[in-house]
């Protein structure tokens, strides 16, 4: 099949599946042509199967803001009849997929079928999605794709409760490359943070408020009351000046790194001890799966689709929201090294599960679902 993949090309965990996925795809031996205004992250290897094509956002002055919906839209039209697309699927509904009913309209107009698929990924639902500024436009969109598909079941019943959904949802979750995330021999990585034995804490994320960092801290301060304990925390965004405010407030900043924005995470997880996730909300916890491919437990909300991943007592344990006084105890009891490596062989049994070879075909058979079925002019 030649595919088309629309995408947000940050390290945001939607562009971040639509990258691996395409990836994933051309090894199969599918052709893929990534869609977006710069080449993804994640699109870091060369293939005969894999390519890009930018979107070109022009500025004139009657535009308060360039008009990227557009210019998207414009750029999959061409795309999809230079190289023939046979699909294109769209990672994020916003603004992806209405740009995708307008390309396919535009192709059909022209007597080329150019199907979409729509795979929504969690705030374009929870939280964007559901503004009245965007709701009708979202809700059309969805509807008008030829398949949708959501990462959890807790994320599909989100959206069938927040919008007027008629169309069918496939839920197919996120997936992990385990040739890529797995644990590594980086002791003398473990030993250069924790040179006297120390047990090592880790958090990944773009450091907004509702992946609260502030329960992290929390909970790193209670368990290192308990047991001589560092912490790395992972990633960039609006509260990073905060968080490292908050650690010197109560005085555990110097058990603390910051290690920003990194690519290589599975060299962080193979030193890690536990991995927490607090979050108020996540369609699915793509952070915690890489960690248990690695080998790390992790400790975290029952929020979303956060349990349909991390097994409560097997890979982990789950808590309420906010509950740091829970999840810290919970952390303390994984730690014990009685009980640490059985917690650490469920993890790496469990993220087995969402191997991308398990994961991908669930994909392709979406797509061939939609390319045999008969569409008319929408």
């Amino acid at each position: 099949m030649r595919i088309g993949i629309v995408c947000y090309p940050t390290f945001g965990g939607s562009g971040v599946v639509a990258t691996e996925l395409g990836k994933a795809l051309a090894q199969n031996g599918h052709e893929v042509h990534f869609i977006t205004y710069e080449q993804p992250t994640r699109l870091d290897f060369f293939s005969p199967n894999l390519y890009f094509h930018k979107v070109d956002i022009r500025k004139y002055p009657l535009f308060q803001h360039p008009p990227y919906e557009l210019a998207l839209a414009s750029r999959m039209v061409n795309v999809s009849k230079r190289v023939k697309l046979d699909i294109l699927h769209v990672h994020y509904a916003i603004p992806h997929a209405s740009a995708a009913f307008m390309a396919s309209q535009i192709l059909c107009s022209q007597d080329k079928r150019v199907p979409y698929v729509t795979t929504l990924h969690g705030t374009d639902i929870t939280l964007v999605g559901k503004d009245e500024s965007y709701e009708p436009v979202v809700t059309f969109s969805i509807n008008q794709s030829d398949a949708v598909t959501t990462v959890s079941e807790s994320l599909k019943s989100d959206t069938l409760n927040y919008f007027p959904i008629t169309k069918e949802i496939d839920v197919i979750p996120n997936f992990i490359d385990l040739s890529r995330f797995k644990r590594q021999k980086k002791a003398h990585f473990k030993t250069a943070i924790c040179p006297n034995g120390e047990k090592l804490l880790v958090h990944t994320s773009n450091f907004r408020k509702v992946k609260r960092i502030e329960d992290v801290v929390s909970i790193f301060e209670k368990v290192r009351q308990q047991i001589p304990t560092k912490l790395l925390l992972v990633g960039d965004g609006p509260e990073f000046n905060h968080i490292k405010a908050l650690c010197h407030e109560v005085g555990v900043y110097d058990d603390v790194r910051f290690l920003g924005k990194l690519e290589a995470v599975e060299e962080v997880f193979s030193i890690a001890d536990l991995y927490l996730m607090p979050s108020e909300t996540e369609s699915f916890g793509l952070a915690a799966l890489e960690a248990m491919a690695c080998e790390v437990p992790v400790i975290s909300s029952n929020a979303g689709g956060i349990p349909e991943l991390n097994l409560h007592g097997i890979t982990g344990f789950l808590s309420e929201v906010g509950d740091v006084e829970d999840m810290a105890k919970n952390a303390i009891h994984v730690l014990n090294k009685e009980r640490l490596p059985a917690f650490q062989t469920n993890a790496l049994k469990r993220a087995q599960e969402f191997d991308i070879s398990n994961i991908r075909p669930m994909y392709e058979q979406v797509y061939q679902r939609v390319l045999e079925t008969e569409c008319p002019l929408k």
